[in-house]
């Protein structure tokens, strides 16, 4: 597995651990759902032109 592949996985477990919906994040908002979401595009967008 390459690194870019196990920090996509993270990221996708990042992303559904922050979603407002569970009781642990209810309080937090769409604010880490949102920063993770970004975060998991641009890593998408990098591994798509090659550069991880």
């Amino acid at each position: 597995m390459s690194l870019s592949l196990i920090l996509l996985i993270v990221l996708v477990l990042l992303l559904v651990g922050a979603f407002p919906a569970w009781p642990h994040s209810r309080a937090w908002g769409y604010g880490p759902t949102s920063i993770v979401g970004v975060l998991l595009i641009v890593l998408i967008v990098l591994m798509l032109a090659g550069y991880l």
